[in-house]
Protein backbone atom coordinates (compact mmCIF):
# COMPACT_ATOMS: atom_id res chain seq x y z
CA UNK A 1 0.00 0.00 0.00
CA UNK A 2 2.70 2.47 0.99
CA UNK A 3 4.65 1.72 -2.19
CA UNK A 4 1.59 2.57 -4.30
CA UNK A 5 1.19 5.93 -2.54
CA UNK A 6 4.89 6.70 -3.07
CA UNK A 7 4.60 5.80 -6.76
CA UNK A 8 1.54 8.04 -7.15
CA UNK A 9 3.35 10.94 -5.48
CA UNK A 10 6.36 10.44 -7.76
CA UNK A 11 4.15 10.38 -10.87
CA UNK A 12 2.35 13.54 -9.72
CA UNK A 13 5.69 15.29 -9.14
CA UNK A 14 6.91 14.34 -12.62
CA UNK A 15 3.63 15.51 -14.19
CA UNK A 16 3.88 18.85 -12.37
CA UNK A 17 7.48 19.25 -13.57
CA UNK A 18 6.44 18.55 -17.18
CA UNK A 19 3.52 20.99 -16.92
CA UNK A 20 5.84 23.70 -15.56
CA UNK A 21 8.27 23.12 -18.42
CA UNK A 22 5.45 23.34 -21.00
CA UNK A 23 4.14 26.55 -19.40
CA UNK A 24 7.64 28.07 -19.47
CA UNK A 25 8.04 27.13 -23.16
CA UNK A 26 4.65 28.69 -24.01
CA UNK A 27 5.54 31.87 -22.10
CA UNK A 28 8.87 32.13 -23.93
CA UNK A 29 7.09 31.63 -27.27
CA UNK A 30 4.56 34.35 -26.39
CA UNK A 31 7.39 36.74 -25.43
CA UNK A 32 9.15 36.04 -28.75
CA UNK A 33 5.93 36.66 -30.71
CA UNK A 34 5.26 39.93 -28.83
CA UNK A 35 8.85 41.09 -29.45
CA UNK A 36 8.61 40.29 -33.18
CA UNK A 37 5.27 42.14 -33.42
CA UNK A 38 6.75 45.17 -31.64
CA UNK A 39 9.73 45.20 -34.02
CA UNK A 40 7.39 44.97 -37.03
CA UNK A 41 5.28 47.87 -35.70
CA UNK A 42 8.42 49.97 -35.16
CA UNK A 43 9.59 49.19 -38.70
CA UNK A 44 6.18 50.21 -40.08
CA UNK A 45 6.28 53.50 -38.13
CA UNK A 46 9.81 54.23 -39.44
CA UNK A 47 8.71 53.49 -43.03
CA UNK A 48 5.63 55.71 -42.64
CA UNK A 49 7.78 58.54 -41.26
CA UNK A 50 10.19 58.19 -44.19
CA UNK A 51 7.26 58.27 -46.63
CA UNK A 52 5.93 61.43 -44.96
CA UNK A 53 9.38 63.06 -45.23
CA UNK A 54 9.54 62.17 -48.94
CA UNK A 55 6.05 63.61 -49.51
CA UNK A 56 6.99 66.83 -47.68
CA UNK A 57 10.21 67.14 -49.72
CA UNK A 58 8.38 66.54 -53.03
CA UNK A 59 5.62 68.97 -51.93
CA UNK A 60 8.10 71.79 -51.24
Amino acid sequence: MMMMVMMLIMVLMVMIEVMMMIVMMVMIMMMMVIMVMMVMVMMLIIVLMLMMMMMMKSGS
